[in-house]
């Protein structure tokens, strides 16, 4: 199976619109809720798969909100529509499969089942063994 067809398929479809209902996120440009995503779907996931695969998929705009800074600054968050959260979701957890067993044991950051209470806990355990430096890289 082609990995756009594992992307498609009705069961990866079926999870990514149960993570992000689960998440209840903020609706994007088109204000569409997560509570509408069942009846979205099963009305339009011909015509959203269909689009995807002749390469003529458009996401929307994302709705662009700021959100309060501890500085008192406000950063810019971009909000997609749960429609295009769900395409988002469904990429995500197929790519996910194929490339987190890759991933370092020591990274914590984006993953599944891993937190940055986890991350805490193994730099205690370093520091518990006497080591006495962190790094924190992006590298």
């Amino acid at each position: 199976m082609e990995l756009i067809e594992q992307i498609l398929s009705q069961s990866n479809l079926k999870e990514a619109i149960c993570r992000v209902k689960i998440n209840k996120c903020a609706p994007g440009v088109d204000k569409r809720t997560v509570d509408e995503l069942d009846s979205y779907f099963k009305k339009h996931q011909a015509e959203i798969k269909d689009a995807i695969m002749k390469m003529k998929y458009l996401p929307q705009a994302v709705r662009r909100v700021y959100i309060p800074k501890a500085n008192g600054k406000k950063r810019p968050l971009g909000i997609p529509t749960v429609v295009d959260r769900v395409i988002q979701q469904a990429i995500a957890q197929v790519l996910m499969k194929i490339y987190d067993p890759h991933f370092s044991e020591h990274s914590y950051g984006f993953r599944p089942r891993r937190s940055a209470h986890d991350a805490i806990e193994e730099v205690l355990e370093y520091l518990n063994i006497g080591y006495q430096w962190v790094i924190d890289s992006q590298y």
